[in-house]
């Protein structure tokens, strides 16, 4: 049976409040701002708790993708709320456009709607790979241009607080100085200003500067590194709000950017072109965009280097990092990219990681899991524990799990080893199983 919904049209931008499923909370606030300079009336959600899960369980298989659950739960719990007018009230929703079962979220919301009685609520669809192309999202270069000032903001804001905050003198300061700058960039946003490639490399080093300027005692805390599933890494409902629990065990926590994510799916265009064929300028234009990109990456991590703090390389400095280890080819799911986050935490001295992932995702489990025997072969300090989130995993469960790694952390934080000098992929092959292949069948 064919479960449909009406088309969101252009004409709804002007008379629905959009329904948004929170992830990167401080990354999507931003963008909730530039949505609404853009004429939309929008909202992000933030209704949390077990009672959300088990609504999503109502409508959505238990086997089906545990970020979907959520997501189709979290929309179903706030039109139950009664605080919004059904008649005008849409919802957005990501489509991949990959191998990834979240392609597919778009059809088993559709369907969850017409069981719970929401028949009637038009759903869009945020896509770049031509999906759903009469319930698409209008994107005008304007509004994507904001899109991604807000996605570099956030990330740099994320990343200063999370360096200062285990550290300050003064509780609550780096929490009230984010708090600050996301307002001032949603004015920003309002305003059509500081969003451009100039603008941003301006406003990057005032930034860093004045999470430097707040008093700290740096004394050695242990130092947390999170990957996985980019819903379940970032999103506090889909991770039991992991950040927070790291940082009440006192830890410092290194959640890498969003922007990382947006450069990898920008980067398999061009990496496709190469391994399967295809058009070579649309590989050109992705090389073109991906290099744009990391030219403001750069000119953050720059500005954080100068200012005191942390900052990873470039993305095209990430990319080499996997080689020899897993293909460029393994992209279903975050696919080489959650292998090579984990080799950057390690070596930028985060080497307690907690690598998050819905039980039952493969592909996450073969990049992530599959790949940690290899990662401490090469980096003999790596510590890392993979976590399963899913409906029926308990929350003490899966912090004990952490716990135990934050002992192996802490007990290596008091007495250090002295560690081998780490071997190379060439000394490894023949050893623990890796991918190498030039692609990976897209079934894996």
């Amino acid at each position: 049976m064919e479960y449909t919904t009406p088309n969101f049209t252009k004409d709804m931008i002007h008379t629905h409040k959009i329904l948004i499923p929170n992830m990167a909370v401080t990354q999507f606030r931003l963008m909730a701002a530039a949505l609404e300079c853009e004429g939309y009336n929008v909202e992000v959600l933030g209704n949390c708790g077990s009672e959300v899960a088990q609504l999503g369980l109502k409508y959505v298989h238990n086997d089906t993708c545990y970020p979907a659950l959520l997501v189709i739960g979290q929309f179903i719990d706030a039109l139950n709320s009664g605080k919004y007018d059904l008649k005008h009230t849409a919802l957005l929703i990501t489509q991949t456009g990959g191998g990834c079962r979240a392609s597919n979220y778009i059809k088993l919301l559709r369907k969850a709607l017409v069981k719970s009685g929401y028949g009637d609520i038009p759903v869009a669809s945020l896509n770049f790979s031509g999906l759903e192309k009469d319930s698409g999202l209008p994107l005008t270069l304007p509004l994507l241009r904001k899109v991604i000032a807000c996605i570099f903001y956030g990330d740099m804001l994320c990343a200063l607080r999370s360096q200062v905050k285990p550290y300050e003198n003064h509780p609550g300061d780096a929490d009230a100085a984010t708090e600050r700058w996301i307002a001032t960039i949603q004015g920003w946003m309002h305003e059509s200003r500081n969003f451009s490639a100039h603008d941003m490399k301006k406003q990057f080093p005032l930034i860093a500067a004045d999470f430097a300027a707040i008093p700290v005692t740096r004394v050695p805390k242990v130092k947390v590194g999170v990957v996985g599933e980019i819903y379940v890494k970032y999103s506090p409902l889909g991770n039991n709000d992991l950040e927070k629990f790291l940082e009440s065990q006192d830890c410092e926590v290194n959640l890498p950017g969003l922007m990382g994510f947006v450069e990898y799916c920008i980067a398999n265009t061009e990496l496709d072109v190469k391994l399967y064929g295809g058009s070579l300028v649309k590989a050109g234009g992705a090389s073109a965009l991906l290099n744009w990109l990391d030219g403001i990456g750069n000119a953050c991590n720059d500005a954080m280097r100068k200012a005191g703090f942390y900052a990873p390389g470039s993305f095209r400095e990430l990319m080499e990092k996997p080689k020899g280890i897993i293909s460029l080819g393994a992209k279903m799911g975050e696919g080489w990219l959650l292998t090579a986050e984990m080799l950057e935490l390690v070596e930028g001295g985060y080497a307690n990681i907690v690598c998050a992932q819905p039980f039952g995702c493969l592909p996450n489990h073969i990049v992530g899991k599959g790949m940690i025997n290899k990662i401490r072969a090469l980096h003999p300090d790596a510590n890392i524990t993979p976590v399963d989130y899913d409906p029926s995993a308990t929350r003490v469960n899966q912090e004990n799990r952490i716990k135990l790694m934050l002992a192996v952390a802490r007990e290596r934080l008091k007495n250090p080893v002295q560690s081998t000098a780490p071997l190379t992929a060439e000394d490894l092959a023949g050893g623990a199983p890796s991918i190498q292949s030039d692609a990976v069948p897209a079934g894996v």
